[in-house]
C-alpha cells in the first residue's frame, strides 16, 4: 500500500483543481479522510483478523461497495459538508474508491479485494510500480522507508499534481482568475 501519507494526493489533486465552489474545504477534508479510511482494516491485524481475511487488510475495506457506502454517508452529511448530495456521495465515494486503486499498483501483498462481496478475488494492476509500505513504523522510518517515500513522490504525488494541473487547465479557471484581475 501507498502510505497514509500519499493516499490523499488524489482528493487533494481534485479538490484543488476543481476549487472551494466546487469542492468546499470541508468537503476536501472528509475526501482526504475518504482515501485513508480503508487502511483503518490494520487495526483487525491486532485483533487475530487474518491479512487474507474478508475483513483483513485490503479487503472490505478496500472495495468499491464500501467507497460507495461512505459516498452515501457524505451524502446525508452533505449541508454539514456545504454541499450538494450529489458532490458530496460522488468525490466522496472516488476519494475512497481511489484508495484501492493505488493499492493495486503496488509491487506486494495480496491485492486488493475491490469487487468485494461479489468477489473475494485479490487484484493487482498488471503495471505495479509504486514500493509497498511496511506496515510497521519502524521499519517505515528507517531505509525501507526512505525507498517507499521517494516511490510515492515518483508514481503518486507527481501524477496527482500533473492530472490536477490538467483538469484545472481543462476547467478554464485559470483564464477566469486571470481576466478577473486585468
Amino acid at each position: 500500500m501507498p502510505t497514509i501519507l500519499s493516499h490523499p494526493a488524489v482528493p487533494l489533486a481534485i479538490g484543488l483543481a476543481l476549487g472551494s465552489r466546487v469542492i468546499p474545504a470541508r468537503l476536501l477534508v472528509a475526501g482526504v479522510v475518504a482515501s485513508i479510511v480503508p487502511d483503518l482494516d490494520v487495526i483487525g491485524m491486532r485483533m487475530g483478523i487474518a491479512y487474507a481475511d474478508q475483513l483483513g487488510h485490503r479487503g472490505a475495506t478496500h472495495s468499491a461497495v464500501f467507497a460507495i457506502v461512505l459516498g452515501l454517508l457524505a451524502a446525508a452529511f452533505s449541508g454539514q459538508l456545504r454541499a450538494s448530495r450529489l458532490a458530496a456521495f460522488l468525490f466522496v465515494a472516488a476519494c475512497a474508491v481511489s484508495h484501492g486503486l493505488l493499492d493495486m499498483f503496488t509491487t506486494g501483498g495480496m491485492g486488493v479485494a475491490l469487487a468485494w462481496p461479489v468477489s473475494d478475488a485479490r487484484l493487482f494492476f498488471p503495471v505495479r510500480v509504486i514500493r509497498v509500505s511496511p506496515l510497521s513504523l519502524k521499519t517505515l522510518l528507517g531505509a525501507r522507508g526512505m525507498v517507499v517515500m521517494f516511490s510515492e513522490l515518483l508514481w503518486v504525488w507527481l501524477p496527482a499534481a500533473l492530472a490536477g494541473l490538467a483538469l484545472y487547465v481543462a476547467t478554464g479557471k485559470q483564464g477566469r482568475n486571470g481576466k478577473a484581475r486585468a
